[in-house]
């Protein structure tokens, strides 16, 4: 296993700084782990690392300091940004409406060795490759070393926006080797230059960070036609962020609208309007960086989407190194990929055996157990007729709504302010899909985890009775499979000619259902009748 190696080049960066400013740094004693040094007019310099930030001085930033940090570095770019020559260092500017610098971000640069082996089988696999991150977690350190280690066997061609792959001044950083850099005179010329960088030096791969529009994304793609392989980043945090920003979306296919057929409609199960990938995506593979060491890994993009848009569960391999520089990769279960969840294993409950499971409440309100990732805990007990006292811990959840409903339900729901001491954790589907700090330490400590598609009392009440194994609840398997066959039928014999078809009498929960399989159908239905004779009337427009 390769060592990792670190070259920052900190005491460059700090001769640059005030006195003072320096002199704190030093003695935060902390410099590996040091993010950035914020300097703002009227405000104490603060000092950010991974896990926390610091105030530097007592006293707050003068015109003075700045200028003194701005007339020893590089010329600000359109971009405002500067550099250090021959570092990684990166200086940006706040600027006040007269142009004038009121604070400086000191960004510290690092090349780092040894980092690139969790995913080196992948760069060197030929295929293109995304890489996504929220700001500061390290995607340019890997974008720098697989450009290095490509570099060793084949040509590269770094487009560098910032200068941060290479580094500032007209030399290269060692950092990537053999690489050549192509600068960028304006950051709104970018996609020019990476078709420049094609056209003209004829490279085997091309590295890119920073992916931000969509003149970027189309260059990208123009690139990826003509059999160059790709490695890049682009703003957002996953997959699901990028498909729905419709600027980069095209960097994994797009997604478009269309219209089935009454049959091919019928044979998906799923109403005639749906939502489909719209090309080949740019990029064939995509890497999420969750946290600094741990990586979810999507080996094919293409059907990555496909899975998203037409609701089936997404698994992606994950892959973390440990304290001891282990790396460790969990593979998908191929089943969890390419087929959507059953009613049987919705309603039953029996679902893979995995011990963690995330628990989705459908719009209808029943309960889906989607299996996620292994941990070593086990699910909290839910005996039908066992109120034992539960901790629950709402993240983003009106915690007025859940003691309301937990009332009128009359369960002993314990909410709890502290993670530690929940046994359950629920959340919005919003803050589930970004990967909130909470709910990744919730998976890591075993913890259930429960997701709302709504912030209301009635999804409340749902969940708390799915907790509590409440009976009568929810419509018992062999009566829901039957209404389902029912209505069904009704659906294809109007769709086969018949004028109307009457269903059965039935209860408000069922009769949603069947609206909902009639509205899907592209068929319209109507409640009529007293109760307990309401039945549901199916026919067309």
């Amino acid at each position: 296993m390769n060592q990792k190696r670190i070259t920052d080049d900190l005491q460059v960066l700090l001769e640059v700084l005030p006195i003072t400013i320096s002199k704190a740094v030093t003695e935060a004693n902390n410099s590996d782990n040091l993010l950035e040094i914020i300097i703002d007019l009227g405000r104490n310099p603060t000092a950010r690392f991974v896990d926390s930030e610091i105030p530097l001085t007592t006293n707050e930033a003068t015109h003075a300091d700045l200028d003194y940090v701005v007339q020893r570095i590089g010329e600000f770019d359109g971009d405002n940004r500067a550099g250090l020559e021959r570092t990684l260092h990166r200086i940006s500017a706040i600027r006040n409406r007269r142009g004038h610098i009121v604070g400086l971000t000191c960004r510290v640069g690092r090349a780092v060795y040894g980092t690139l082996d969790i995913i080196q089988d992948l760069v060197e696999s030929g295929k293109s490759l995304l890489i996504l991150g929220k700001p500061g977690i390290g995607k340019t350190t890997m974008l720098r070393e697989a450009a290095r280690i490509l570099a060793e066997s084949k040509r590269v061609v770094i487009v560098d926006t910032s200068n941060e792959i290479g580094g500032d001044g007209d030399v290269p950083h060692p950092a990537v080797g053999k690489a050549r850099r192509m600068q960028v005179s304006k950051p709104s010329l970018q996609h020019e230059v990476m078709i420049e960088a094609v056209e003209n030096h004829n490279p085997e791969v091309i590295v890119i960070d920073e992916i931000g529009r969509e003149l970027e994304a189309a260059a990208a793609r123009t690139i990826a036609e003509r059999g160059v392989q790709l490695i890049g980043t682009a703003h957002g945090r996953s997959l699901e962020n990028l498909l729905l920003n419709p600027t980069l979306s095209d960097l994994i296919g797009g997604i478009e609208s269309v219209t089935l057929s009454d049959e091919e409609a019928r044979r998906r199960g799923t109403q005639k309007t749906v939502l489909e990938r719209r090309a080949p995506p740019t990029f064939d593979m995509l890497i999420e960086i969750q946290e600094r060491n741990h990586l979810a890994i999507y080996q094919d993009v293409s059907a990555a989407v496909d899975n998203l848009v037409r609701g089936y569960s997404l698994t992606p391999e994950f892959r973390y190194r440990d304290e001891n520089n282990e790396i460790h990769i969990e593979k998908p279960a191929a089943k969890s990929e390419n087929r959507p969840i059953s009613s049987a294993q919705r309603n039953s409950g029996n679902m893979d055996t995995a011990p963690f499971q995330r628990h989705y409440l459908n719009k209808t309100g029943f309960s889906e157990h989607i299996s996620d990732r292994m941990t070593n805990s086990t699910p909290i007990s839910k005996n039908a007729r066992d109120h034992a006292p539960i901790r629950i811990y709402p993240y983003g959840i009106a915690r007025n709504r859940l003691l309301q409903a937990s009332r009128r339900l009359g369960v002993p729901a314990l909410v709890v302010k502290d993670l530690e001491e929940a046994q359950t954790l629920v959340t919005m589907r919003t803050y589930y899909r970004n990967r909130q700090q909470s709910i990744l330490d919730a998976e890591q400590r075993g913890i259930p985890i429960y997701v709302l598609r709504a912030n209301t009392i009635n999804q409340m009440e749902q969940f708390l009775a799915d907790l509590f194994n409440l009976p009568g609840n929810v419509i018992e398997e062999p009566v829901n499979e039957k209404s389902n066959m029912q209505t069904r039928a009704a659906i294809e014999a109007v769709l086969n000619g018949e004028r109307w078809v009457d269903l059965p009498p039935a209860d408000a929960a069922l009769r949603r259902l069947q609206h909902d399989m009639a509205r899907q159908a592209q068929l319209v239905s109507q409640s009529f009748g007293k109760e307990p004779n309401r039945r549901v009337r199916i026919f067309r427009d």
